[in-house]
């Protein structure tokens, strides 16, 4: 611990952001990056705890003391050491992680939590910028040859794991390019795609093979794969999305949040889009249903294609903006949360269940909802009522469902493999990651459900341990 003052003298600095009026007009990151001293500055309140619950609080186990700590003395590069030691995507965890970590940092009882994000993020381009990451070839190769099927967080992060230990991995992906949800599925107002394009460089340059416009189970034999290749991972994530099954679906008008974000991303490719396929929010009253971070990011979509109002609504209460009973600190809370995209503009309103889509002719004009609440039951189950009286509604020339994800696409892949699901429809594994299919194992949000990108990294990284062990009967890689 450098300055054991240091919270006391220094208050958190939350991110850096471009001006409002400046980053509506575009679809540059918003995010500025922080001075090499302001991130000493900022990692000089990290207490440096005797039971730091940061550590449990991050999935992957980040160093976080530790390398705060050496960032505050100075040590770049040792910090660098550390933080990728645990960590195969810090240059994105420190864009889009919701900082899990932070809310079970000890200074977040009485005080606000250190900025680990920023710090981390802060770290990894210091890296960059000082050519402190080179590409790291095995100096010897096991002769196994390993399959990993997407290469969203959880393939990337698999794949790098078992490529260090001297695999030759090859990674599929069906779309056009790499990165999964992350190439498609986040704006590029959150996270420009030259990043992904950085790291995929240097995992090349290691060894790794992409292939792409390859879908597996469709466009190659799944059958096929596992017998060309000693082990198989699939990391295809969850991608069936949640739909909301009620009077007036079929207007136009009504999309998918992912069929929006993918679109939207494509086109500032330059890709071409045909009318009847163009989901555009320009000049429009657009209404996005689900309050969770997805649903921001269609908000921040809409306010750059010019949309004329943008509302988001959410079926849930409003949460709280502070830590209450249920939540006691180090659990993560649930808590109010307002993005970059909230703060350019639009509405926002909880309580609220949509009954139906009203339409002109095919063209959807209107949202008819209702207020609600939750009450317990005698056995002290939670129960949603409508409020009487309470009906409303919405305008809307456009309506976006960001209602989260059901399991994932099991046409193609899965069918063909015939692989075993859990209750929830996600692949089923053992304690190894294996399916029920021998050399076939999962990771990510395919075997865990829809999570967060620290949880799927953390999958791969575990996963790639694993395949490891099998193939070889023991393994260096870390479990974690």
């Amino acid at each position: 611990m450098g300055d054991i003052k240091g919270f006391l003298k220094v208050k958190r600095q939350p991110g850096n952001y471009r001006p409002v009026c400046e980053r509506v007009k575009d679809f540059s990151e918003v995010n500025l990056l922080r001075t090499e001293s302001q991130v000493e500055e900022q990692s000089s309140r990290c207490m440096d705890c005797g039971t730091p619950f940061c550590h449990s609080g991050c999935p992957i186990g980040n160093y976080i003391p530790e390398w705060n700590d050496l960032v505050f003395h100075n040590h770049w590069e040792k910090a660098f050491s550390l933080l990728s030691a645990t960590n195969n995507l810090p240059e994105i965890t420190g864009r889009i992680c919701p900082a899990i970590c932070e809310y079970a940092c000890v200074l977040g009882i009485n005080d606000d939590p250190v900025t680990i994000r920023e710090n981390e993020l802060g770290i990894i381009e210091y890296a960059f910028k000082n050519g402190l990451i080179k590409p790291c070839i095995p100096k010897k190769r096991t002769g196994k040859k390993i399959a990993v099927v997407g290469s969203g967080p959880a393939g990337l992060a698999c794949a790098d794991q078992l490529n260090s230990a001297g695999h030759r991995v090859v990674v599929f992906e069906r779309d056009d390019a790499v990165g999964g949800i992350l190439r498609y599925g986040i704006p590029e107002f959150k996270l420009d795609k030259r990043i992904i394009e950085r790291r995929i460089k240097i995992l090349e340059k290691e060894g790794i093979k992409f292939k792409t416009k390859i879908n597996i189970g469709i466009d190659y034999k799944a059958e096929q794969l596992a017998g060309e290749f000693d082990a198989v991972c699939i990391a295809c994530g969850s991608r069936t999305p949640r739909d909301l099954n009620i009077e007036g679906r079929g207007l136009s008008g009504i999309h998918f949040a992912m069929d929006y974000l993918i679109q939207s991303n494509m086109r500032i490719k330059a890709k071409q889009v045909t009318p009847q396929e163009l989901i555009d929010a320009k000049a429009k009253r657009v209404v996005v249903i689900g309050g969770g971070d997805t649903g921001a990011d269609c908000v921040g979509v809409a306010h750059r294609q010019g949309a004329s109002c943008v509302m988001q609504i959410e079926i849930m209460p409003k949460p709280l903006t502070c830590r209450g009973k249920d939540y006691p600190w180090p659990k993560y809370p649930l808590l109010l949360k307002s993005s970059t995209s909230h703060e350019e503009g639009g509405e926002r309103d909880w309580s609220i269940l949509t009954k139906k889509f009203i339409g002109i002719g095919s063209e959807l004009t209107k949202l008819c909802c209702v207020r609600v609440e939750f009450k317990k039951d005698a056995q002290g189950c939670t129960l949603m009522q409508e409020i009487a009286g309470s009906d409303f509604e919405i305008e809307a020339d456009l309506a976006i469902l960001a209602l989260g994800f059901l399991h994932p696409e099991k046409k193609g892949l899965i069918q063909e493999l015939d692989l075993d699901l859990d209750q929830r429809g996600n692949v089923k594994t053992d304690e190894r990651f294996m399916t029920s299919r021998k050399n076939v194992f999962a990771c990510g949000d395919m075997r865990r459900g829809q999570s967060l990108i620290v949880w799927a990294i953390a999958e791969g990284r575990r996963a790639a341990h694993h395949i490891d062990k099998y193939l070889m009967k023991q393994s260096s890689l870390p479990a974690l």
